[in-house]
């Protein structure tokens, strides 16, 4: 899985031109499922979106989680963040787990992050979005539970 994680002042996601979400000083997640993904890679991005210490202290320093700092998530279903892009001028989205296996890893994480303590809000699965937001800092980190293979060797 991966997950585009931007610092935001707000953020929200409009469907058929109406306001569907709509999240404060938080975090807009933008997440993909790649189609060998599991449950496990859920858990890892929950876990790290949850205590990445990306908000400032009182010395403006990275030391604060969403979780120290009540920040609101808005989580935003992505599956073109596992295009392959290194052939040709159209997009491969091969990698991208079909939609009943990415909606329920997807499903997972925002229970996972509600379990954590945050209040999330969300997307809709499938749906057309236009999705705003007003970036703070800006702070954009991309996250990918792939890494958490790399860091066991």
């Amino acid at each position: 899985m991966r997950a585009l994680v931007q610092r935001v002042a707000e953020a929200s996601v409009e469907i058929n031109g109406a306001e569907s979400a709509r999240i404060g000083r938080g975090l807009l997640v933008l997440l993909g499922v790649a189609a060998d993904d599991e449950a496990a890679d859920a858990e890892y991005l929950a876990s790290k979106i949850v205590n990445l210490r990306i908000f400032a202290d009182a010395a403006n320093r990275f030391n604060l989680s969403a979780l120290d700092v009540g920040a609101e998530v808005l989580l935003v279903s992505q599956f073109t963040l596992y295009a392959d892009t290194r052939r040709g001028r159209r997009p491969d989205f091969t990698c991208a787990a079909p939609p009943n296996q990415a909606e329920g890893l997807y499903q997972q994480t925002v229970a996972l992050l509600r379990e954590a303590g945050l209040t999330v809000a969300t997307g809709r699965f499938q749906e057309y979005m236009q999705v705003k937001s007003q970036n703070d800092g800006p702070v954009t980190l991309m996250l990918d539970s792939a890494d958490r293979q790399r860091a066991r060797r």
